[in-house]
């Protein structure tokens, strides 16, 4: 369903890779100036993704525009002068029982993501393409004894799809509603503490200004932007989405791919 654009909107907030990001992970220059003509206009902008603070504020940089940024999926939440607004920890007694879960399997990769460091079960090299612009390393850690103090998400990554989502099955079984388990891609499962979404994200920058959801406009590709893209106002979705995806937001617009810089063209013809 498609509807017009107005200028009821003031908020602008995207997920990241898939959707804002080129397919080399990385800003395109076009996406860099519509994003400065976004803030020249007046818009407020906020990075909305499940990557880690640190590295999203190499890419805001990068842009060179004030922004908000959504991080962890909704895990951290800081406002332009990188003040935390929000902060909510995966469950100490629930980090390891979680890895226990995963850990057998030597197709999977375990990753941690701490306050400052990113913690990785073992070496993969081609995860440094993702974080060319902030360069932000991984160190390696003991999957049996794993930190649980300020862990802000457990991510699992896999070339397969099915094979990922029997563990999600097993992970909602064994932790019900004591996690927020979604896929970010279909190669990505991860793992949050209850109550954590874009979504709530979103809407405690929005009423941090003095707004509300009404006033957002949102952009994402993966099942753990459906709180983000429901909640907005208005929310647009990427016609390269995970089938998955499309069929639980049936009724969210679709547009171009990232390849095509359709999130920066979209705003450049109905924002300006």
């Amino acid at each position: 369903m498609t509807t017009d654009v107005t200028n009821v909107f003031q908020i602008v907030a995207s997920d990241l890779d898939g959707t804002l990001l080129a397919p080399n992970h990385r800003l395109s220059e076009f996406t860099k100036e519509t994003l400065r003509e976004l803030n020249r206009k007046g818009y407020v902008f906020t990075f909305a993704t499940g990557r880690h603070h640190i590295d999203v504020a190499a890419i805001r940089g990068q842009a060179d525009i004030p922004a908000y940024m959504i991080t962890s999926n909704g895990a951290r939440v800081h406002d332009q002068n990188d003040q935390v607004m929000f902060s909510k920890d995966v469950p100490e007694d629930l980090v390891q029982p979680v890895i226990d879960i995963v850990k057998t399997d030597p197709a999977i990769v375990i990753h941690v993501y701490q306050e400052d460091r990113w913690l990785l079960s073992r070496e993969e090299e081609q995860l440094k393409e993702y974080h060319k612009d902030s360069d932000f390393p991984y160190m390696l850690f003991d999957v049996d004894n794993a930190p649980s103090k300020h862990v802000v998400k457990l991510f699992f990554s896999y070339a397969d799809h099915d094979y990922l989502a029997r563990y999600e099955a097993k992970l909602k079984a064994a932790f019900g509603d004591q996690l927020y388990i979604a896929f970010s891609s279909p190669w990505c499962l991860e793992v949050m503490a209850p109550g954590v979404s874009k979504g709530a994200a979103l809407q405690a920058v929005a009423e941090s200004r003095g707004l509300n959801l009404k006033h957002c406009i949102a952009f994402g590709d993966g099942m753990n932007d459906l709180e983000m893209l429901t909640m907005a106002q208005k929310g647009l979705l990427m016609e390269t989405a995970h089938e998955k995806v499309k069929a639980a937001l049936p009724d969210i617009e679709q547009i171009g791919s990232n390849a095509d810089d359709s999130v920066a063209r979209y705003l450049e013809k109905h924002l300006f």
